[in-house]
């Protein structure tokens, strides 16, 4: 089966301060994103964000709908975010071909039918992670190339949370519905990611931890700024953030992660900042 998908539903504040280790690896962390020659999804009831990446390896992958979205094609209803982290690849949307070289994206709008992923090399496989949200309106597909990305420099050496982001999808770039998805690298000698913490209950988020050495780790903070929690991340693990909960990390080294949001606004800058010595 080349496509398949689990459910995780929303959950509370309330219920979330019971949640022990395995229950909240259960309803938050996606330890299998990347899979070869098939998409599996996770479809989150936060937004109805869908979460996804897929190694086309053998052969090409096409995209197809899958049940929760009870519609003929995957995109009939959805835009999609593709951000390619492996070797050049190829993703054809209606007969167009888009060539995506390393850390290149790719925004579809609503309405594209026939979409097909593949790799330029089997020996050396395109990655690419895919992002879904809800979409109302068809705006026209568009490659985001290095040189479109947006770049803003944060943070300090000082205070270990020295990194760059990159906006890939965001509306200043591209025209979408509500889908924003970008990339933040973390400095050598860095180890925090979105720090000084925040939360927007207008948006929620997914990050994508990429680029983590084998033997190191990422310790991801997520919860309601006076209860927080937090989930140990691997190389290549998604956690989803409820629009309640901050999210924020800290490494064991420095590494890269991508992230993705979607809701009621596109202002990137909608965020409520958390004092970082009133954090709990």
């Amino acid at each position: 089966m080349n496509n398949t998908y689990e459910v995780r539903y929303a959950s509370s504040p309330e219920a979330v301060k019971q949640y022990d280790t395995e229950a909240l690896r259960k309803e938050f962390l996606v330890e299998n994103v990347m899979t070869k020659d098939a998409l599996k999804w996770v479809y989150s009831h936060y937004d109805r964000y869908m979460i996804s990446g897929v190694v086309p390896v053998t052969k090409s992958v096409e995209l197809v709908s899958v049940d929760p979205l009870k519609s003929e094609n995957f995109l009939d209803r959805r835009e999609l975010g593709i951000i390619n982290i492996g070797g050049t690849g190829t993703v054809t949307a209606d007969g167009t071909e888009y060539t995506l070289e390393h850390k290149e994206a790719l925004y579809l709008g609503q309405g594209n039918k026939n979409v097909v992923f593949s790799s330029n090399s089997g020996d050396n496989p395109a990655q690419f992670y895919l992002n879904s949200t809800p979409a109302n309106k068809a705006f026209p597909n568009k490659k985001i190339g290095l040189n479109d990305v947006e770049v803003v420099e944060l943070g300090s050496p000082e205070k270990a949370n020295a990194r760059t982001l990159k906006k890939y999808i965001v509306n200043s770039i591209v025209d979408v519905c509500q889908l924003q998805m970008g990339m933040t690298s973390i400095k050598q000698g860095s180890v925090w990611n979105t720090m000084p913490a925040h939360v927007h209950d207008r948006r929620m988020e997914v990050y994508f931890y990429i680029e983590v050495p084998e033997d190191q780790a990422v310790c991801h903070f997520m919860g309601q700024p006076n209860e927080t929690r937090h989930i140990w991340m691997a190389n290549n693990q998604a956690v989803i953030s409820p629009p309640w909960s901050i999210h924020s990390g800290s490494g064991t080294s420095n590494y890269t992660f991508l992230w993705g949001m979607a809701g009621e606004n596109l202002d990137y800058s909608d965020m409520d900042i958390c004092k970082i010595n009133e954090l709990r």
